[in-house]
């Protein structure tokens, strides 16, 4: 079962990041969507305001008729369990005190001025798996 992840395609770290897991993933797992693609988003009935609160990961089970979300750190978590042995250091870091509070405060401090630390792209990043936007309709 495949996921999407939706994330900003003009920032350069979650497009950095985008392109580590094209890499390790190869489209077995996640496809993508750049928050820029409202007419993807709506696909989903998510809006570019929804986005505001970091990357999103979404989960469907069109057998079950049943979707998950996962949002913001969360998302980052829930896509790092989902890698090769990715589970055993997400449990690592939930069982250490104070580090899943810590983190969501991270993400939320880089979530907030990731153009300001990391850059702003010119041109929206289109992965080499996408979302197929056309398929849903």
């Amino acid at each position: 079962m495949q996921h999407t992840v939706i994330f900003d395609g003009n920032c350069n770290l979650c497009v950095t990041l985008v392109q580590l897991l094209e890499k390790l993933d190869q489209g077995h797992l996640f496809l993508y969507l750049p928050m820029q693609d409202t007419q993807g988003l709506a696909q989903f009935g998510i809006t570019p305001a929804d986005c505001e609160m970091g990357m999103i990961l979404l989960k469907e089970d069109v057998l079950n008729e049943r979707s998950q979300r996962w949002q913001g750190s969360q998302a980052a978590e829930e896509i790092a369990r989902l890698l090769p042995m990715g589970a055993v250091f997400i449990q690592a870091y939930r069982a250490l005190p104070g580090m899943k509070l810590l983190g969501d405060g991270v993400y939320a401090q880089v979530r907030d001025n990731r153009y300001t630390l990391f850059g702003k792209r010119s041109t929206t990043y289109q992965s080499s798996y996408p979302v197929c936007v056309d398929c849903k309709a």
